[in-house]
């Protein structure tokens, strides 16, 4: 049996629940439990707040967690980091009232600045060689500036909305975040073994993202040009087909091309044309 952290609400939670459940992991989320247990795999979900997760891997309370690269380096965790999942974008920034002329990162030379990220803020004024007062405070950081306490701010942007409603400019961008998987450093073989099989299927997950399978008959001596056109995995699946002349291809391919590609295709004489969603992709 393995323990996973996860944030017990918030913006990484439903995303690494849906995560775990693609990967064949289902488990009961309810914001009233600690623990859950899985069916389908021997792990067992310990739910925390967010700035605890480090810490309790780091401690072995549990063996791995999902936490947010920025709570990872605020806190300074000696967990070590085994895969990142890219979900839970964000970005941790300086922002200052709209109406203030900024040139670059010296304008913070004797400001004081609100945040709830003092850890990442001075290691980022230390390598600008910037003197600056830090405000730490918990929370509604980006009132600060309109109440007082402070000249700007550093807190998490996501889409920027807040800070618009706020009065404030973003800036500086000190670090990008995204979600990451992190392990205790003591991990026995067989818990090892277990986030490796658990590493597996998440992989099998991310591959098949942003992928369709598409499937096509076409007359069999344009195969070479739509193998040009799709060039599959290692190479596309050819099958005869029952009419003379006539042959099946099937294909994966990037989301983002699609409509292209079937545009070039059917200029080559492709008829018949299937897509799919891709929900595995294992290698």
């Amino acid at each position: 049996m393995i323990r996973i952290a996860l944030q017990s609400k918030g913006r990484l939670n439903e995303e690494s629940i849906e995560l775990l459940r693609e990967a064949g992991i289902g488990f009961e989320s309810s914001k009233r439990k600690l623990l859950a247990r899985s069916e389908d795999f021997p792990v067992e979900i310990l739910y925390l707040r967010d700035d605890d997760i480090p810490h309790a891997v780091e401690r072995g309370v549990a063996d791995l967690g999902i936490v947010g690269l920025n709570e990872y380096e605020e806190r300074e965790c000696g967990a070590a980091i085994v895969h990142r999942l890219g979900f839970g974008k964000c970005r941790l920034s300086l922002a200052v009232p709209k109406g203030e002329a900024y040139t670059d990162a010296t304008y913070f030379a004797g400001k004081r600045i609100a945040t709830s990220y003092p850890v990442i803020l001075r290691k980022y004024l230390a390598e600008k060689q910037i003197g600056a007062e830090i405000e730490e405070i918990a929370g509604s950081v980006e009132i600060a500036p309109a109440v007082g306490l402070a000249d700007a701010i550093f807190d998490i942007v996501s889409s920027g909305g807040t800070l618009v409603s706020n009065g404030l400019k973003e800036v500086e961008v000190a670090m990008h975040s995204e979600a990451v998987l992190i392990a205790t450093r003591e991990l026995s073989a067989q818990k090892q073994a277990l986030l490796d099989q658990l590493l597996f299927r998440i992989e099998a997950v991310e591959r098949s993202r942003g992928k369709k399978y598409i499937l096509m008959n076409l007359p069999t001596d344009r195969i070479a040009d739509a193998a040009a056109i799709l060039p599959g995995v290692k190479s596309p699946t050819i099958l005869p087909l029952a009419e003379p002349g006539w042959s099946s291809m099937h294909a994966v391919v990037d989301e983002r091309e699609l409509w292209r590609k079937i545009e070039r295709l059917k200029e080559i004489g492709a008829e018949d044309i299937l897509v799919l969603a891709l929900e595995k992709m294992i290698l």
